[in-house]
């Protein structure tokens, strides 16, 4: 990094307006007391935003606000950057990006303009001293290169023509809306886009369908009424509803409560006061075990004789434990473990 000082001719005083030294209370009101340096680069950038570049006095004054030395102030603001050491234009600084993209894209005729129609060198002020120019570091614009920056500003995809149509607007009070100065749409492909071209592919609003001219639009029409059968000759009495299949890695639904005709036979207490070790069955702990006891389960055998709707109905008992009895297949464990099957590791095999 080049070596950067303060300029030579430097302001007798400086000041925070009272608006800016409002906001910089709140700003160190952020920070834990003893902590007030940490809000040392806030107020520079607010100083900077006052004056258009930091001076002396106005390193001065942010030492003494927070509270620490001006040397310490004097190495944040000679070490990054941002902050400007020396006078700037009174109408713009321009920041002309001078990586590889902009360069390949014409940053070369861009700089070129500013020495020729600003000032000779960067940091220097144009003679009506309303203006001045620096070549900085990729500005994060490489698609629409070459750009610039002024102030808070970015002006991109830039030719000599809109360059020089952009320092008139500076210089006139009216500079041209920042972003593409060739109409491009943000970082869209010139000349349009190519692919991806149906907005309802990445156009949030229309895939989640939150407005109603998007359900109108985009939810298809309901398929035309098939005709009526004809009814049947006799009515016959409905078929039973059959059971539905238990999805094996979720219990039921929630709401959903078995009724008590589908309880598994439960027990006052274990056999011969011996109870199986349940923690056998995969996914069983100590607290799942005390729960299936607390139920009247205590065998494998008695678990391997349920059928679905028994599972669903202990299932709705195991509280925050829920649907894992369907998906670590408890019936299916229960009935090796009770032929006297163990599993191969202390932690137990997981089923397949």
């Amino acid at each position: 990094m080049s070596v950067r000082r303060l300029h030579p001719d430097q302001p007798e005083s400086f000041a925070f307006t009272e608006e800016n030294a409002a906001y910089l209370q709140k700003v160190i009101a952020r920070y834990p007391e003893g902590r007030q340096a940490s809000a040392v680069i806030p107020a520079l950038m607010v100083a900077q935003s006052q004056e258009g570049w930091i001076s002396r006095p106005a390193i001065e004054a942010v030492a003494k606000l927070l509270d620490m030395p001006d040397i310490r102030v004097l190495e944040v603001a000679t070490f990054y950057t941002q902050f400007q050491l020396s006078p700037v234009g009174r109408k713009a600084h321009i920041q002309v990006c001078g990586t590889t993209p902009c360069r390949l894209r014409g940053a070369e005729e861009i700089i070129s303009i500013c020495k020729n129609r600003l000032a000779a060198h960067p940091f220097e002020l144009s003679a009506d001293g309303d203006f001045s120019w620096e070549e900085v570091e990729c500005a994060g614009a490489c698609v629409n290169a070459p750009m610039v920056t002024v102030g808070e500003d970015t002006y991109e995809d830039l030719t000599a023509e809109t360059f020089n149509a952009l320092i008139d607007g500076l210089a006139a009070g009216n500079p041209p809306a920042p972003g593409p100065q060739n109409g491009r749409f943000f970082s869209a492909p010139e000349g349009g886009d190519t692919t991806l071209t149906d907005g309802a592919l990445y156009d949030g609003s229309v895939v989640g369908k939150y407005r109603a001219f998007d359900r109108e639009e985009l939810t298809p029409a309901p398929a035309a009424p098939a005709p009526a059968a004809p009814a049947p000759a006799a009515a016959k009495p409905a078929a039973e509803k059959p059971i539905p299949k238990v999805v094996e890695a979720q219990g039921q639904a929630d709401g959903e409560k078995v009724p008590d005709l589908h309880k598994p036979e439960l027990f006052e207490a274990a056999r011969e006061g011996k109870a199986d070790d349940l923690k056998l069955i995969y996914g069983v702990g100590p607290k799942l075990e005390e729960m299936l006891h607390n139920l009247g389960v205590y065998h494998y055998d008695q678990i391997a004789g349920w059928n679905e709707m028994n599972l669903r109905w202990i299932d709705q008992h195991l509280g925050s434990f829920r649907g894992r009895a369907f998906r670590d297949k408890w019936i299916e464990q229960s009935s090796k473990l009770a032929t006297g099957w163990r599993p191969s590791n202390k932690d137990g095999d997981k089923p397949v």
